[in-house]
């Protein structure tokens, strides 16, 4: 959410499938039986998230190394 507006942002983006702008959500991954909160990009319609490839390939990547690593 914007804080000056109290509104969420508008995506630029579609989604693929159900052509209708992404939105801004709470969304939880699991890996490894590990369960972590997010706020992504995802469908209102169909539900897809979307997630950045500097997350899956940044933050996420590390968080998998280090559960693998347990």
């Amino acid at each position: 959410m914007s804080p000056a507006t109290g509104q969420t942002p508008e995506s630029p983006l579609l989604c693929g499938k159900c052509k209708v702008p992404l939105v801004l959500g709470k969304v939880t991954a699991a890996y490894l039986g590990s369960e972590f909160p997010l706020e992504l990009w995802k469908c209102p319609g169909c539900g897809k998230i979307l997630v950045p490839e500097s997350l899956a390939t940044g933050k996420m990547l590390q968080v998998e190394q280090a559960l693998e690593d347990k």
